[in-house]
């Protein structure tokens, strides 16, 4: 009997774009990307592509605020937490061990903000500092993700019209919205739409992260943003910009983010795209 081959994807093309907009006078938001296995880590660039049979990958778009590093901190203290554990977990899958990635991801969380938290401690500078943190750990098959705030993480299936939001906003906006209680246009407008109820650092003694999977397959695309790209680009918008042919000239986050700041720019504006061949 001939049994069909399941394909798994090999590599990954990544594209990253950040833009402070119209009206802010820095950009608080950053973002990071690693390529990583057991033994060791190298951070990548904005734009790039690299396989996945020997390493893992790991994607990061931090929004800071309270403090005017913010964003710049969350991303250090996060490449620096994901060198640190995320290598001991690939080591454990090579093993042929459950690599608990949601443990994994809710004690890099934890280390995130105990840091953070430490720092607005510590420094008069980095007093009152918080901020978001959307991560997305690209291993074959598989896509693993941690989410704290209202930066966001969508997902566009390769034979798929529907843009899904995987992270949940930690805003009560954000509740109302997956509730049903009103629609995309009313959670845009409404007065407390930025308003979080969690985030790194800041005064609380815990955090409790979102963490989930999700399968992969070649041709899906996954986009990590602040949600400056958001106030500028309704889903059916960020979907068409998606589906535009990728070249070597044709960044689709830098497309991304140059509409929705044309749009608004009312707030610091950051995408990253991840295509899996």
């Amino acid at each position: 009997m001939n049994h069909k081959e399941v394909s798994v994807p090999a590599s990954l093309k990544w594209f990253g774009w950040t833009d402070r907009g119209k009206v802010r006078p820095h950009n608080e938001d950053s973002f990071v990307g690693v390529q990583f296995n057991a033994g060791e880590v190298h951070h990548i660039g904005k734009v790039g592509e690299g396989s996945m049979q020997r390493h893992d990958y790991a994607f990061a778009v931090s929004d800071g605020m309270g403090g005017a590093r913010a964003g710049e901190f969350a991303s250090r203290i996060a490449v620096e937490k994901i060198t640190t554990l995320l290598p001991r977990s690939f080591q454990q899958k090579a093993s042929g061990l459950e690599s608990g990635f949601a443990d994994v991801l809710a004690e890099l969380y934890a280390q995130v903000h105990k840091a953070l938290a430490y720092l607005g401690g510590s420094y008069d500078e980095c007093h009152g500092m918080e901020t978001t943190m959307s991560l997305c750990w690209f291993a074959p098959g598989w896509m693993y993700f941690g989410h704290v705030g209202d930066s966001r993480i969508y997902y566009l299936a390769a034979r798929g019209s529907t843009l899904k939001q995987l992270s949940h906003d930690d805003t009560y906006v954000g509740w109302l919205f997956r509730t049903g209680q009103i629609n995309e246009r009313e959670a845009r407008t409404h007065p407390r739409r930025n308003v979080l109820q969690k985030s790194l650092g800041g005064s609380n003694q815990f955090v409790d992260p979102q963490v989930g999977a999700v399968g992969c397959e070649p041709e899906d695309m996954f986009l990590i943003c602040s949600d400056g790209l958001t106030d500028g680009l309704y889903d059916h918008r960020m979907i068409d910009l998606l589906r535009e042919p990728i070249t070597d000239r044709a960044n689709p986050a830098r497309r991304l983010v140059e509409e929705s700041v044309a749009s608004s720019g009312r707030d610091n504006t950051t995408a990253l795209v991840i295509q899996v061949v």
